[in-house]
């Protein structure tokens, strides 16, 4: 189920990208949200690229996602790809200059089921699609204000 928005910022594309591509001010956010962060270092781990591994609580169940930067190519594109328990999420964050002062972010997910269970999930989902897809965009909307007062 692929899930996207775009948002127009008055801001220079180069400065949009630095503040959605800041790791460690994501982090942040996502330990204010109640989720534990460990940051996968490719120095450390061999065979490995710049990610993160995240707990959170959904639907009263403590839920592990590994996520990892899979092409950063500055100042336009971030792509990550992440497995959970029972769902493959791909992540797509691209930035396009509208004029010097003002930039658009497009912002992109897929979530694919890797089980029967997660598989019938995602089709209840698809019944409540539209609202979803409201839901998501407001809050890419509050994630990406949160990062530029932060």
């Amino acid at each position: 189920m692929k899930f996207s928005t775009r948002l127009d910022v008055e801001e220079p594309a180069t400065v949009l990208f630095d503040q959605i591509g800041n790791a460690e001010q994501l982090e942040k956010l996502l330990v204010q949200r109640g989720a534990s962060v460990t940051r996968m270092d490719p120095a450390r781990e061999s065979g490995t690229a710049l990610g993160w591994v995240i707990g959170f609580n959904w639907r009263g169940r403590r839920r592990n996602l590994r996520l990892k930067v899979t092409r950063f190519d500055r100042p336009e594109l971030i792509l990550m790809s992440g497995q959970g328990d029972s769902f493959d999420v791909e992540i797509g964050m691209s930035v396009v200059a509208l004029s010097k002062s003002r930039s658009r972010l497009n912002f992109e997910t897929d979530v694919r089921p890797r089980n029967m269970r997660a598989r019938l999930l995602l089709q209840t989902a698809k019944l409540a699609k539209p609202q979803l897809d409201t839901k998501f965009a407001r809050r890419v909307g509050e994630l990406l204000h949160q990062l530029r007062t932060v």
